[in-house]
């Protein structure tokens, strides 16, 4: 019997996969990847399924579950060390407990990152970041397997071309094959400097000062899950894909008055969930299976029963509601299998 995909994204929704191979070792992945590739076969790379929408028709081709595992460090120890530690983590290494590793062991860095759901490997691809934070800041490597010239490559973090939520790899999808992630973290009790504004008056700190990375990883984790943002298959606002939609980033001039506004390299970034709430779009909208989260206006949900064609309605109703009333076109954060917005 096929496997169906709704079966292995956080969204609950996809339909069967043609194929399906689990790689629980490295050289497995590059293997099943290879074969499918040298035989013309569609690949689909899958591994927590939380940022992904798969059509209710599913996926032609074969999928290859990343399932590997292992971490090592060049470092063992409380001691700290003048270099800190350098740790080596394969791609099916799921991200939230290593976060949690992390922070037992006084990995500074990616406290803030904590309660996100996915991969270790699917983080350099998005360049994941919240709360002030981003995976980028301490990555010092990626490992791949290049798909076009059939080798294993390393790219330093420079050569990553990392940008807001994109990458060298998510900009050429179909070619780089993730196999582990090298962090480079300082050592300590606090972590890094809190610059996000929430987050610090949460921990009652100025921002751009510093708190126990334990404090740091408590309280994200309480603001997430006050959005629905940390996975519980009991509450249906986390039957979603997280931030459906990027904070688009735009001339200073195109700000619509009264919104957020951050600074950035090509403009300003500014608030998705702003401007969707301002188009008219409140938490838990929606009269069908699929809805806004009643938690958070960026998020959208499978209350149960939901198909990818309802989802997809509803995030062009958001997109096209928010184009109208500022002229800002939404761009979707997952990635769409077999679909389109």
């Amino acid at each position: 019997m096929p496997e169906l995909l709704s079966e292995h994204t956080t969204l609950r929704l996809g339909g069967p996969a043609r194929a399906w191979v689990r790689a629980e070792s490295e050289q497995d992945l590059v293997d099943a990847v290879r074969s499918c590739d040298e035989a013309g076969e569609p690949v689909l790379v899958l591994a927590g399924g939380s940022n992904v929408v798969v059509a209710d028709e599913g996926f032609a081709g074969t999928v290859v579950e990343v399932a590997t595992t292992g971490l090592s460090a060049d470092h063992e120890g409380d001691a700290p060390t003048c270099g800190g530690v350098v740790v080596t983590v394969a791609a099916g290494e799921p991200w939230e407990p290593f976060v949690a590793t992390a922070v037992e062991r006084g990995w500074v860095g990616v406290e803030a990152l904590s309660g996100i759901p996915g991969s270790v490997g699917a983080t350099p691809i998005q360049n994941v970041g919240a709360y002030g934070q981003e995976v980028s800041r301490t990555l010092a490597s990626v490992r791949v397997w290049d798909r076009v010239l059939k080798g294993v490559r390393t790219f330093s973090a420079a050569d990553c071309r990392f940008g807001y939520r994109t990458s060298r790899f998510k900009a050429d999808p179909d070619r780089h094959l993730v196999l582990e992630a090298t962090y480079q973290f300082r050592q300590g009790e606090l972590g890094a400097p809190v610059t996000y504004a929430e987050l610090a008056r949460t921990l009652g700190v100025e921002p751009g000062h510093r708190a126990p990375m334990t404090d740091v990883r408590r309280a994200v984790l309480d603001l997430r899950r006050g959005k629905g943002m940390v996975l519980d298959a009991a509450d249906h606002d986390t039957w979603s894909a997280g931030s459906f939609f990027t904070n688009p980033v735009v001339p200073p001039e195109e700000v619509p008055e009264g919104a957020p506004a951050w600074p950035h390299d090509d403009g300003v970034k500014t608030s998705a969930a702003w401007l969707i709430e301002q188009a008219g779009f409140d938490k838990g909208y929606g009269d069908g299976a699929a809805r806004l989260s009643t938690k958070h206006t960026l998020a959208i949900t499978n209350r149960g029963g939901a198909t990818t064609t309802d989802l997809l309605t509803l995030a062009r109703e958001l997109r096209d509601g928010v184009e109208q009333r500022f002229g800002i076109r939404l761009v979707p954060e997952p990635v769409l299998v077999g679909c389109e917005l």
